[in-house]
């Protein structure tokens, strides 16, 4: 399977002081559904290798239902670039906004802690098309930002 969608309500545990749902919080839901994606994926266990850009658009408030959609959106020899976002809102009103979305990079390992290659995924509908092209291109501009320094 290349994506997965998990849904829940926010509760009152993971609010800040200010009232709403903590980042920190929302990062971890974010890898924890990066982690089930890339596992399912690989069917091995993976570790998270890098987190792209965070960006919130607005706050989570407690009770809101919360979805974290992660799908696969590019593979390596041995990575998988999952594409995750957020989404919150009121229940009554069945209206969903975005919170935040970002890449997440993770590879599968063996017992020993070592990389191990990962089966390719080939993207077949025009909006996984376009996510894969859109990593890819990050990916790709990454690797010349760090050529360069």
């Amino acid at each position: 399977m290349s994506h997965i969608t998990l849904r829940f309500l926010a509760e009152p545990s993971t609010i800040n002081f200010g009232g709403k749902v903590h980042g920190g919080t929302v990062m971890k839901w974010i890898d924890e559904a990066g982690y089930a994606c890339a596992t399912r994926w690989a069917k091995r266990y993976c570790v998270t290798v890098s987190v792209g850009s965070i960006r919130f658009t607005r706050p989570i408030r407690i009770g809101d239902l919360v979805e974290v959609e992660a799908r696969l959106a590019y593979t390596g020899s041995s990575s998988m670039n999952i594409s995750v976002e957020v989404r919150t809102g009121d229940m009554k009103l069945e209206q969903m906004g975005k919170v935040t979305e970002c890449v997440v990079v993770f590879v599968a390992v063996d017992p020993d802690g070592k990389t191990i290659p990962v089966q390719a995924w080939q993207p077949e509908t025009p909006s996984d098309i376009a996510l894969a092209q859109y990593v890819k291109a990050h990916l790709d501009a990454s690797r010349a930002a760090q050529a360069l320094a």
